[in-house]
């Protein structure tokens, strides 16, 4: 039998990324410009056009000043992060 991980949240995670912006009032420039990033990607990553890569995600982290694992963390809004579970019967 094959268990397979659950499908990520990669909604959730463009959104907590545009709710991040906005709570500090930046505009797509100022963030792309804190990165080190294109203002083209900053869009469409928050537009869910393309998801960017792990380096990509770690500028806006540091550029956000949010830990990378509490971003990462809405990938599994859905769902139960791992390791989340019943550790009991292990």
């Amino acid at each position: 039998m094959t268990i397979l991980p659950p499908d990520p949240d990669l909604d959730a995670l463009r959104l907590e990324l545009g709710r991040l912006r906005a709570a500090r009032g930046w505009s797509y420039d100022e963030l792309a410009a804190r990165s080190g990033l294109a203002r083209r990607t900053v869009i469409e990553i928050e537009q869910g056009r393309t998801i960017g890569t792990l380096k990509t995600w770690h500028a806006l982290a540091h550029a956000l000043d949010t830990p990378f694992d509490e971003l990462f963390a809405n990938l599994c809004h859905k769902h139960d992060l791992p390791g989340a579970g019943d550790r009991s019967n292990s």
